[in-house]
């Protein structure tokens, strides 16, 4: 790897909280919730024990053109809408070429894929027959489908790629960037996560393994992590999308720049398909694997955007994980009680919130933690967002199989 300096020069999102980042960012400030009940069929169909979830705040109907939204599953939907934006942010949707199509590279990552088209087709097929399913079928379904839509609508050569380490999706796309710029592969990488899977199927799934809240009669105190009551999370989607750059591009074309991604850790637990190891013990060798990569000290890092899912095992071994790779010094959030849980998106939705942290000197509250657990002991802002001079902000996302990420974002 080179000392190449990988920026951040535009970035989008769709979510819970807003159609776009900047609705999202001042929802995430002002401590607003997400999460709602659901209002539709299937949840009394199959008496599902959990029938809330954190739907887009905005319908994806509501800002692509008719013939795009049929063409498209869910979850190519948010990551057009969500790269259109971080595109345009960074100053390259104009009629003039902005980089060298042979340089830019694109990865969206996620964790589940294209499921309402799969389900939706199937239903089709049992009731209506074969002539009726469409011949979309397969790209609306493959995992691949966000990140080849964005790449072929950007026209990026350099590659198109689509990490599916289910939560830690959207995250490990933003490491895959790094690494391509620092090899020298694309001097532009578009990179991030999206999911929409908010549907029977995943939701019976997850109520099975006992993954999700059940506190159906308060949608908005049901996402609760770190906190004693915490029974589980809250299934969210949506988008986030960074425009990476090689600092020395950007500089030249006179990009604006918002932030640094300074440093990448991976790793993995191997340990369990769905539990975190308890120690947090992989998560802590990933933080310090981002930490060594930025050069930085621990005691530069001010603050953590936790994972933090609200599920009872796997907040406090993440908090153990922080504790051995950084200290009990930083001061921590955790963005799913106000938005759910993105799963392949919330890596990256999150590192948006993290970049912003440092570049503002502010950190969004955790909604709904009124009693810590006792084996978090940590800072936890709650209540209202916490003003403080930031140098490094550490994002973290884990995912199921034992994949971990943790990136680090400096001021620029």
């Amino acid at each position: 790897m080179t000392t190449t300096n990988v920026v951040v020069t535009g970035y989008g999102a769709t979510t819970p909280l807003g159609g776009d980042a900047a609705s999202t960012w001042d929802a995430l400030l002002a401590g607003r919730s997400g999460v709602s009940r659901l209002e539709t069929d299937w949840v009394e169909r199959f008496d599902l024990p959990v029938r809330i979830a954190a739907q887009l705040a905005v319908e994806p109907a509501e800002v692509l053109k008719r013939v795009e939204a049929r063409r498209w599953d869910r979850s190519e939907q948010v990551a057009i809408i969500a790269a259109r934006e971080a595109w345009a942010h960074a100053g390259h949707a104009g009629d003039e070429p902005t980089v060298d199509p042979l340089r830019l590279a694109v990865i969206v990552g996620t964790g589940i894929g294209g499921a309402l088209s799969l389900l939706g087709q199937d239903d089709i097929l049992e009731t209506q027959g074969l002539r009726k399913v469409s011949p979309l079928t397969i790209p609306m379904l493959m995992p691949n489908g966000p990140a080849a839509y964005v790449g072929l609508e950007l026209g990026a050569k350099a590659g198109v790629h689509a990490p599916v380490s289910a939560c830690a999706s959207g995250a490990e796309a933003l490491a895959w960037g790094w690494r391509m710029i620092k090899s020298g592969e694309a001097d532009v990488v578009v990179a991030g996560g999206a999911e929409a899977c908010i549907t029977s199927i995943p939701i019976a799934g997850f109520s099975q393994m006992r993954a999700m809240s059940t506190r159906n009669d308060e949608p908005e105190r049901a996402s609760r992590p770190f906190d004693v009551d915490r029974d589980g999370f809250v299934l969210g989607e949506g988008s986030g999308i960074m425009v990476l750059e090689r600092e020395e591009f950007a500089r030249a074309r006179g990009a604006s720049v918002y932030g640094r991604l300074a440093g990448i850790g991976t790793s993995s637990d191997g340990y369990h398909i769905t539990a975190p190891d308890p120690q947090g013990s992989g998560a802590a060798r990933a933080i310090g694997a981002a930490l060594r990569t930025a050069g930085i000290d621990p005691t530069d890092v001010g603050h953590v955007n936790c994972h933090a899912t609200s599920t009872p095992v796997g907040d406090v071994a993440e908090a153990a994980a922080i504790r051995a790779a950084i200290g009990d010094h930083p001061v921590l959030t955790a963005p799913k009680s106000a938005m759910g849980h993105l799963l392949g998106a919330a890596g990256a939705v999150e590192s948006i919130a993290a970049m912003l942290s440092v570049r503002e000197g502010i950190i969004p509250p955790t909604l709904n933690l009124e009693r810590i657990d006792d084996g978090v002991q940590l800072d936890v802002a709650a209540g209202e967002a916490r003003k403080v001079d930031l140098t490094a902000a550490v994002n973290d996302a884990f995912g199921f199989g034992g994949h971990n990420v943790a990136l680090v974002f400096t001021a620029a």
